[in-house]
């Protein structure tokens, strides 16, 4: 373990699904020396896809994080990798690595370039201010285009990429890189798979694009840096004066260093790695993390120091059939030896934390401390759940959360045998405890139960798991969609309840005002306006979350409600028979009942959605769009294929890769991903509102 923080990075491998992270991740593993055979993701051998599900889809589906080591400049640093998914259903997988990320390499397919879980991934990176290095991958492939990908990266990610490496040969031609900072040119040895590299004078007949680039690097970091920029006018700058600039402005988020390879082919991975090292930041190159003290309510700063008071956030609950549950654990600040107890400021408890591992893939190695600044997992707990802040019970903190999608997805499952069922309500509490975005429910009227996650293929693999990992057998219905309410005009409500039974009533009245919020508002939007002490301060919360429990049950068909604003009037309370949960009762009823006057409709989840197919195919392909609702944005060539890109209702979606392959001869591919809800066309509303409520799901 190294103990200079200067001297870790932690970060993650993602893009979208295919660009080829999962390699990437596997060269970097036997590079290092940390394994001695490279797996193939093709042939289900990859160190990172641990999981039967992933092995026989060929697909990364839960993140996994390893620990290597690199030498550079004559010192040894400590990478912590995180490997992603690139699947759209499996998107949370990459929300929670970002979060304790301090640095990721994004990588791109050389033919497909920037795809529509790149830009997902990129907002993701954005959102947590997370630095980047991009590598552009694939370049042995028909159709690649290391230049346009560039293009693409400025274009759609609105980014600064910064070439720092262009490719020599194309396509079957593809051998090496031109360094444009050490202005050599690399090639690889296929006899040690890549393990061996050297380096030669760029070719004759690369030399002038070669130094046009390089001149547009330099030319990109003058702007950058002004005392950089002085350097380059008057010719004065020296190799370690372009590293620091990169550094300074990768850290900064105002550029991107882009390098290029072929993880396949094993070429590519070294410099690549060479680029972490120098680009990407430690921990002590980042901010201290802040948050509340949850006793004084004051903000308050840990630093990445060993010494400082624990703190730490779990971004990952791990099933494991050996040692029960991990909790991946990013630590912050401060040094957590096992048998150590933190506090858990969710539940306000104590936990005691028996033993700590290194993690490979699935693999654990048992160690005795990690300290700030570095990545582990913890066992031996009773109540830890994703996002949970554990710290120093004499220094409390909560630091900031993970934000989880919602689905937009159910099915309902049943046990095949009255036996299993106590079975099955164990393996889904297990499987909610590793995926936050599962959410299970037990149907009020039918009694069956429901899981809603992200997507076809994310239940389809929980379903399988369930069989596979925990031995349930079940039964599933169709997948459903998960669609919301909203509410469209304004409406005030006057609510009063009025219990009396034989000793103490229930009294609370509420005149609340509901309207309709922005598209991009989710949830309740709550304002007191009341004035005088009409009701008493300390019921306010508990008409909070009343209001809060009211939009879990919508007036059509019982969705949630997506985003309601309600502002509190007037109201009043009696001296005896009113309490908080008289207020919260009244103001659950309260809002349902204003709901159903204010016009209320349904939304549907709607789909980005981009297909591929030869030109041949655009017709057919189109006819089956328009027949599925689809809404057509525009039409596009990228490597020999025509791209369609639309906004289709899920509803309409189900099976579609299937019908695709159909029509194009399994010519044809797409990418889909969640864009936001809409409501549903009037003349299909009723229609679907009676069978939901006539037969629900």
């Amino acid at each position: 373990m190294i103990d200079n923080l200067t001297y870790i990075r932690n970060i993650g491998i993602a893009a979208h699904i295919d660009a080829g992270k999962t390699t990437t991740t596997e060269r970097i593993l036997y590079y290092t020396g940390l394994i001695h055979k490279m797996g193939e993701v093709h042939e289900g051998a990859a160190t990172m896809d641990w999981m039967k599900e992933e092995k026989e889809r060929g697909i990364t589906i839960t993140s996994a994080a390893t620990t290597v080591y690199w030498d550079l400049s004559q010192k040894r640093y400590q990478i912590n990798i995180i490997d992603t998914p690139g699947h759209v259903d499996f998107t949370v997988e990459v929300e929670r690595s970002m979060r304790v990320l301090d640095g990721v390499i994004a990588v791109f397919c050389g033919v497909g370039g920037v795809e529509p879980q790149s830009e997902t991934v990129w907002r993701q990176a954005n959102k947590y201010n997370v630095p980047r290095l991009a590598f552009v991958n694939k370049l042995d492939r028909i159709g690649a285009d290391f230049f346009g990908v560039l293009d693409e990266i400025r274009d759609k990610l609105k980014a600064n990429p910064i070439a720092l490496q262009i490719p020599i040969g194309a396509e079957d031609d593809f051998h090496g890189v031109v360094d444009l900072i050490e202005q050599k040119a690399i090639y690889w040895d296929d006899q040690s798979l890549g393990a061996k590299f050297y380096k030669e004078d760029i070719p004759q007949e690369l030399l002038d694009e070669a130094q046009q680039w390089r001149e547009k690097m330099l030319e990109q970091l003058a702007e950058l840096d002004e005392e950089f920029m002085e350097k380059y006018f008057e010719d004065h700058y020296t190799v370690e004066d372009i590293h620091r600039v990169l550094r300074k402005a990768t850290i900064e988020n105002t550029a991107v260093p882009v390098f290029c390879g072929s993880a396949l082919k094993n070429k590519g991975i070294q410099p690549l790695l060479d680029g972490v090292i120098r680009y990407l930041p430690s921990p002590v190159d980042l901010p201290p993390v802040t948050g509340i003290n949850p006793f004084t309510k004051k903000e308050e700063e840990r630093h990445p120091d060993p010494q400082d008071s624990f703190a730490g956030l779990i971004f990952k609950i791990a099933s494991n059939p050996f040692v029960g549950n991990l909790a991946y654990l990013r630590v912050y600040s401060g040094t957590l030896q096992a048998g150590t107890t933190v506090y858990n400021s969710r539940t306000g408890k104590r936990e005691r934390i028996m033993n700590l591992y290194r993690m490979h893939a699935n693999k654990q190695n048992l160690i005795k401390e990690i300290s700030a600044g570095d990545i582990c997992a913890i066992v031996g707990f009773r109540d830890i759940k994703t996002g949970d802040t554990l710290s120093d019970p004499k220094h409390p903190i909560v630091l900031e959360s993970i934000d989880f999608p919602e689905p937009v997805v159910s099915v309902a499952v049943e046990p095949k045998t009255q036996a299993d069922s106590p079975k099955l309500q164990e393996a889904l509490s297990r499987l909610q405890d590793e995926d936050p975005t599962l959410i299970v429910e037990t149907h009020p009227e039918t009694g069956q139960i429901l899981m809603h996650g992200m997507g076809e293929l994310h239940l389809e693999v929980l379903v399988n798991r369930l069989k596979e990992e925990f031995n349930v057998k079940v039964n599933t219905g169709e997948p459903k969609v998960s669609y919301k309410e909203a509410i469209t005009e304004t409406v005030e409500h006057h609510h009063v309840l009025k219990k009396q039974t034989g000793g103490k009533g229930k009294f609370a009245e509420l005149l609340i005002r509901v309207s309709p919020v922005d598209g991009d508002v989710k949830g309740l939007v709550f304002e007191d306006k009341t004035t005088g002490g009409v009701i008493p301060k300390e019921f306010i919360p508990a008409i909070k979350k009343g209001l809060e429990l009211g939009m879990n049950t919508g007036p059509l068909a019982g969705y949630k409600l997506h985003g309601v604003k309600v502002e509190l009037l007037d109201g009043s309370a009696h001296p005896v028979d009113s309490d908080a949960l008289a207020f919260e009762i009244a103001a659950k009823d309260a809002l349902q009942e204003a709901a159903r006057k204010a016009n209320p409709i349904l939304l549907e989840p709607i789909m980005k959605l981009e297909v591929f197919v030869p030109e041949e195919y655009i017709g057919p392909v189109q006819s089956d769009l328009n027949r599925r609702r689809a809404v057509i944005q525009g039409l596009e060539e990228k490597a020999g294929l025509q791209v369609i890109k639309a906004y289709i209702p899920l509803a309409e979606a189900f099976g579609y890769v299937n019908d695709l392959r159909s029509i194009t001869s399994g010519r044809g591919s797409s990418n889909m991903e969640f864009s936001h809800y809409a409501p549903v066309p009037a003349e299909m509303q009723d229609e679907i509102v009676r069978v939901l409520t006539g037969r629900l799901f």
